[in-house]
């Protein structure tokens, strides 16, 4: 009768109905459970490492504008529990990571409701504002446009220095788009103003998207669930290649303002209001800025603090990635990761995968090696030989 009932079950059905995930796990020698199959988890996370640590120029200063579809079809439910609360909530996470890993960046959103595009946020450094903003405008109704879309982008973007590397990424649930105009004259417009825009579709592939893509130079995926639009939209969180006739080297003005004293009123550029205490004060022109980093909006100075530029540093000099060592047991293998001492091999199962820095050739567990390379941004191996 069981097998029956999940032969009867739907395809979504199925994958709770066949999910039995204690069956996966695993004691080690310390008594701590571990996943059985690891095969999936060391693709995505080896995949990640490997493009994060490409020796490349990358554009360290973005302007990203996430364009959000709120149309009909973000109501659909093939997404539990609805396409557009599973997008909220990945947006939500892909902000925090976006600003984590480019501190002099700015960012703004984008929605798409009623065939009409809305700019609800501007360009900014503030993660909470952004994801408030975005939380209070939950709502989903008619058609999507996509020329709209663009054309709202384009006429912020291309304001934006030669320094700056500009950049849209769209999360598109619609099958088609409801465009006022000849919607190729506009992405022409985009290519020539150097816009990269890249697409992450939540139905399925769409031939318009695609080009898009195509002719600007962004990436085109379409999700398949939930997992794969969370790592679809943190691929996009790094810096990307540098455009190569940005790629020249130039002096940047920027200002590093002090932290306004407390209990002192003073009338804020950015939200055009007195506020009392806290802020930053331009050293240019004494005007008063919320958050870094920001540009003064009356000398038009470029404002940071110096742990921005400290932060952007490893996407500079990254760290070299790590030799996969082989997993057969050998007295001079040690058996311990270098960075988590904990045990590499788990009994009754094939030795897991480990790497070895090619400088110290200290060895480390996989999850430690992401940590490495993703947070850390330093070896410890390294770091403990000086």
């Amino acid at each position: 009768n069981d097998e029956e009932n999940v032969n009867g079950l739907d395809a979504w059905e199925k994958a709770y109905a066949d999910e039995r995930s204690w069956e996966s796990l695993q004691e080690d020698e310390s008594g701590l459970l571990r996943q059985f199959d690891h095969v999936n988890l060391y693709h995505a996370q080896y995949r990640r490492r490997i493009r994060g640590s490409a020796r490349i120029q990358k554009g360290l200063i973005r302007y990203l504008y996430v364009v959000v579809d709120l149309s009909r079809a973000a109501s659909e439910m093939d997404f539990k529990p609805s396409r557009m609360a599973v997008v909220a909530k990945n947006v939500e996470i892909f902000i925090r990571e976006f600003f984590d890993q480019n501190p002099l960046s700015h960012f703004g959103l984008v929605t798409i409701k009623d065939g009409v595009a809305q700019c609800l946020t501007e360009l900014g450094g503030s993660p909470e504002s952004h994801i408030k903003a975005l939380m209070g405008k939950l709502g989903c109704s008619g058609d999507s446009s996509l020329q709209n879309a663009l054309e709202l982008a384009y006429g912020y973007l291309n304001q934006i220095p030669s320094y700056g590397h500009r950049e849209v990424l769209i999360l598109y649930s619609s099958l088609s788009t409801c465009d006022p105009g000849d919607i190729m004259e506009t992405i022409q417009k985009c290519k020539e103003a150097k816009i990269r825009c890249s697409v992450i579709g939540l139905s399925a592939e769409i031939y318009i998207c695609k080009h898009l893509c195509e002719e600007t130079g962004g990436s085109y995926a379409v999700a398949l669930d939930e997992p794969h639009l969370k790592e679809l939209l943190l691929e996009q969180a790094p810096p990307p290649p540098a455009i190569a006739e940005y790629a020249v080297p130039n002096l940047i003005k920027m200002g590093f303002p002090q932290k306004g004293a407390e209990g002192v009123i003073s009338i804020c550029c950015c939200h055009r209001e007195a506020k009392a205490g806290g802020g930053y004060t331009c050293p240019r022109c004494k005007a008063r800025v919320c958050e870094l980093p920001a540009e003064c909006r009356i000398c038009g100075l470029t404002l940071v603090s110096s742990p921005h530029l400290a932060r952007s540093y490893h996407h500079l000099f990254p760290i070299t990635p790590f030799d996969e060592v082989s997993s057969v047991p050998s007295k001079r293998i040690p058996k311990n990761c270098f960075g988590c001492q904990q045990s590499i091999y788990f009994p009754g199962n094939k030795s897991s995968l480990r790497v070895a820095c090619p400088k110290c050739q200290k060895h480390f567990c996989l999850d430690c090696d992401i940590y490495i390379h993703e947070s850390l941004h330093n070896c410890p191996g390294c770091e403990s030989l000086r």
